[in-house]
């Protein structure tokens, strides 16, 4: 190590205690012999390892740990993560007075020592009481970039970013739904690295770079969850986009029984994409390999291998407001970004109290309980069909409302941070496709909760009063910033 790492070093024995010192960390570099450089407010233990030849591994073998104490150094750790496999890179995030930032990540050789990390690694108690968070790491090179005029084709668009910013390697375009001519008002751009997506990223997200006159929106698109190979050999269901809305799942199913009668089990349609499920996979496979590109009520459309997801998660994620209910258990690449230019009447005025800001409502209803007598006649119903005023929180207001304007449920994904004295912060950020337009493709409120019921809510209230205040929006364009591999 040269000078500056052993200074970086010595900067970090003075917050260590016990086996975590210098000492430490040279004894772990003579026994595995990997190099160690502190850089960029990192410390990169190995990559490559020693004896390694070739280039360095692909995707998808690198995992993100968090939560990690903040006295907590190499020779703890490493050794801990060899458990999974080789490592190539160790990279731990330091601070400037040589404590750790409470992260890192770490590459292994392969993918699949990077899925048994998480497997066996993800709530591990590396201390007693402290639980690492362990998860698949990928370098995003794809940009949202809404607000694009819906007539310009893909070629122009390629162009255009191709003048504006360096390494772009290609545009996903997607036509509109209701007209195939036009493209939905955004797209994904690749590029070559994840260093020239952040720096393109950097010269457009002031929010004033123009595209054709438009301002347009920048931001990260927002990778799905890999599926690992062995998962993806016993799939059997095929996602099908860029279908008419017109068509019905009745002609999906004839068309797709043309190369083999008999062999689809069930269609599942939702707008302008559906899901094919077949008898077999050998079929599924085929039929994929035969339909994709083919023309259904005019339209050409695209097949791909829908992306099972682990229902025990799904479950989870459900229960913590963070995924839609209406997914069918099914997730592809393309599925998030489904989303259609949409015209709408003034939205309805909402019937919420919040913040001291009042909307018209009935009168609400009491709050009290009665007995429930043994032989009481009880009928089923769907809360749908109650009036808004039988609703306290802002949450079930939410998705009543929704409802009401034939709109999809809104989707609550959760972010967390840690305050200065080490507590767990929460938040919401919340996505109504129907009304995600140009100047609003998400509503998150400024306040962090420390517990998860109060920060739905709150995410719930703040989207409400904001679609309260914005009765002159007609023209709300889908825009919903997932891409699609």
């Amino acid at each position: 190590m040269n000078e500056e790492n052993i200074d970086g070093m010595n900067g970090c024995s003075k917050v260590r205690t016990g086996t975590q010192n210098e000492a430490a960390l040279l004894a772990l570099m003579e026994k595995t012999g990997y190099n160690m450089v502190q850089e960029n407010g990192q410390r990169k233990f190995g990559g490559p390892p020693p004896d390694w030849e070739g280039p360095p591994p692909p995707r998808g073998c690198e995992v993100f740990v968090g939560k990690i104490p903040r006295d907590m150094y190499e020779d703890e750790l490493v050794p801990v993560f060899e458990r999974a496999g080789k490592i190539y890179e160790f990279r731990l995030m330091m601070e400037f007075s040589g404590e750790n930032r409470g992260y890192a990540f770490v590459m292994y050789t392969t993918k699949e020592e990077a899925q048994l990390a998480i497997r066996i690694l993800n709530n591990y108690e590396i201390r007693p009481g402290k639980f690492i968070g362990v998860c698949v790491s990928l370098d995003n090179c794809r940009l949202f970039i809404g607000a694009i005029p819906k007539e310009k084709k893909k070629e122009e668009i390629l162009d255009e970013m191709k003048k504006v910013t360096e390494g772009v390697v290609d545009v996903i375009v997607y036509p509109s739904a209701t007209d195939k001519t036009k493209n939905r008002g955004f797209a994904f751009v690749e590029y070559e690295s994840h260093r020239a997506a952040a720096m393109a990223r950097r010269k457009l997200i002031p929010g004033t770079f123009q595209l054709w006159g438009h301002t347009i929106q920048v931001d990260w698109a927002d990778p799905e969850k890999e599926v690992d190979e062995e998962t993806m050999q016993r799939v059997k269901v095929l996602y099908v986009r860029n279908l008419m809305i017109s068509t019905t799942e009745e002609t999906i199913k004839a068309e797709f029984n043309k190369f083999k009668p008999g062999t689809v089990e069930r269609v599942k349609k939702l707008r302008d994409y559906a899901f094919v499920h077949f008898f077999n996979r050998e079929d599924a496979v085929a039929a994929m390999s035969v339909m994709s590109g083919k023309c259904i009520d005019g339209a050409s459309i695209e097949v791909t291998l829908a992306k099972p997801v682990n229902k025990e998660n799904t479950w989870r994620q459900h229960l913590n407001g963070q995924i839609s209910p209406n997914s069918e258990n099914l997730i592809v690449f393309a599925n998030k970004e489904e989303s259609h230019p949409k015209t709408l009447g003034k939205p309805p005025t909402l019937p919420t109290r919040l913040n001291g800001q009042h909307s018209p409502s009935p009168p609400e209803v009491e709050r009290c309980t009665y007995p429930f007598f043994p032989g009481t006649k009880l009928t089923p119903i769907s809360m749908y069909s109650l009036k808004s005023n039988h609703f306290n929180s802002a949450v079930m207001h939410l998705d009543y409302y929704c409802n009401k304007n034939n709109w999809a449920p809104p989707e609550y994904y959760l972010y967390s941070t840690t305050s200065q004295d080490g507590k767990v912060l929460l938040v919401y950020k919340i996505i109504i496709p129907a009304v995600a337009n140009g100047s609003q493709s998400y509503f998150m409120p400024d306040k962090l909760c420390t517990t998860l019921e109060d920060a739905k809510e709150l995410a719930a209230q703040f989207t409400l009063l904001h679609l309260d205040r914005e009765h002159n929006l007609f023209s709300l364009d889908l825009c919903r910033r997932i891409w699609r591999k």
